[in-house]
């Protein structure tokens, strides 16, 4: 990840996977129980595709 701080990025490499796990139900639950189920589907699929690729763009490959 070009010029961000070594340590900024093993951060976001180590806390992405937990704040995704913990945010995600959350959200998508709060949606389907205050406006309806198909936002809370909306939601999730948006909320899934936007965690995987902040997990790809944070992830550790080897070089």
């Amino acid at each position: 990840m070009g010029g961000i701080d070594l340590n900024l990025t093993r951060t976001l490499v180590t806390i992405t996977p937990l704040l995704g796990a913990l945010i995600f139900p959350i959200v998508v639950v709060l949606f389907m129980s205050v406006i309806n189920i198909n936002t809370g589907i909306a939601v999730a699929l948006v909320l899934s595709t936007l965690w995987f690729i902040l997990m790809l763009r944070t992830s550790e490959m080897p070089h």
